[in-house]
């Protein structure tokens, strides 16, 4: 089992899938959180509280790196059983096509955005990355409250992924 100490040693991609393998129910999916969050982090591995989204706008970074993983759930029949949701809540409105899919789209970043929470908590527990959240109520019992997180890839992970010219 992996635990934060082996972190001082050396970490390359392989250290770093060993160790999600032993910690993460979905490894694969925590190692593409991972390269995400290592991409818009800055030189000192800290990313967020916000990030540029589409056309530059600011957006949360939890928010971003769900949009850029929402499309892997796009034929996934757990999208079809949601979209059967959405039509049946929506009701007669659910002839509307735009309509739906706006709330199909609104449903699956939700869903996205606690399945990023869940990948960043084994980041956590696999000594990869620290979390915190910023933003205009520090410290409150309420975890939201206006809070944004804001991840930090430890120095020898994000060398490890960055020093590649792609991920695997």
């Amino acid at each position: 089992m992996y635990t934060p100490e082996s972190s001082e040693r050396s970490t390359d991609l392989g250290s770093i899938f060993t160790a999600l393998a032993d910690i993460s129910r979905r490894p694969r999916y925590a190692f593409m959180v991972l390269g995400l969050i290592a991409e818009a982090a800055r030189s000192d591995g800290q990313a967020g509280p916000w990030v540029a989204g589409p056309g530059g706008v600011p957006q949360p970074l939890r928010e971003w790196v769900a949009s850029q993983l929402v499309s892997l759930a796009a034929h996934d029949r757990r999208r079809a059983t949601l979209r059967r949701k959405v039509e049946e809540r929506l009701g007669p409105r659910a002839g509307d096509e735009a309509l739906v899919k706006a709330a199909l789209e609104e449903e699956a970043l939700a869903a996205g955005k606690a399945n990023v929470s869940r990948a960043v908590s084994d980041l956590v527990k696999a000594g990869f990355v620290r979390r915190y959240y910023a933003g205009r109520v520090r410290g409150h019992q309420n975890r939201g409250g206006g809070r944004h997180a804001v991840y930090i890839v430890t120095p020898q992970v994000l060398n490890a992924i960055r020093s590649r010219p792609t991920l695997v």
